[in-house]
């Protein structure tokens, strides 16, 4: 087993129903940019009926049919905030327990404890986040993961990575290993994933392997080392 491979996410997630919703961290190849992806899917009508939109540099999960909604709590939040030199990537309401906790000088791993899994017994979904730190002219970055220590939902266990940033390496992190009931949850470290230098090669290699049922929602971006320009695709399945 060769544990410093680098993976194709394509070939990664082809084939495979259901990895939930999924964080993607790295630098392109070219080391000229900060890349961040983030992508859901879903099952139910509720988690369905879902899409992203952008608003200042921020990204939200919306309704696409508001009179449809169902129950709002684990599906509407903000997905990516930025905060100073941080970009707040997560799958959750978290996204604004770690904003509101740099803004008042303290870190990720603070802002984490005070949140757990899910609440959505039996598959206690897991909370996954990431930041990217930028300074003098690079990046490096954090990814986290809070899940259900047993079967019960009785206490949270809290994993955290810490990663320097290299060119064409990125870290993908999911909340399940694939479909099941309950869905069995993501396993072990983040999974090492080669990034491109370009955007829109990335978002298709990722859009186009999800689970064309499952898929909903994916938004990359692109963020030069040099001049702080953002570059983002946005996809919604639901038009």
């Amino acid at each position: 087993m060769d544990i410093y491979k680098v993976n194709d996410i394509g070939e990664l997630i082809k084939d495979n129903p259901y990895v939930g919703r999924g964080i993607v961290l790295g630098k392109s190849a070219d080391g000229k940019n900060a890349v961040a992806a983030y992508f859901i899917m879903g099952r139910s009508e509720n988690s369905r009926n879902r899409i992203f939109t952008q608003k200042d540099g921020e990204v939200f999960t919306e309704p696409f049919d508001a009179s449809k909604v169902e129950d709002p709590s684990l599906i509407i939040y903000a997905a990516i905030r930025k905060f100073e030199n941080k970009l707040i990537v997560t799958n959750g309401d978290q996204t604004d327990t770690i904003y509101d906790f740099l803004k008042d000088g303290k870190c990720f791993c603070k802002a984490l404890k005070t949140r757990e899994f899910e609440p959505d017994a039996p598959n206690f979904t897991p909370r996954i986040s990431g930041m990217i730190c930028f300074g003098d002219g690079d990046f490096s970055y954090k990814m986290s993961i809070l899940k259900s220590i047993d079967a019960e939902g009785s206490d949270c266990a809290r994993y955290t990575f810490d990663y320097p940033s290299k060119p064409g390496l990125g870290h993908f992190i999911h909340t399940y290993v694939t479909d099941g009931n309950p869905i069995p949850t993501f396993q072990g470290e983040p999974e090492r994933v080669a990034v491109p230098d370009d955007i829109n090669e990335f978002a298709d290699k990722l859009w186009s392997n999800l689970n064309e049922d499952n898929k909903i929602s994916l938004y990359v971006r692109y963020t030069s080392l040099e001049t702080g320009e953002e570059t983002n695709v946005l996809i919604n399945k639901n038009n």
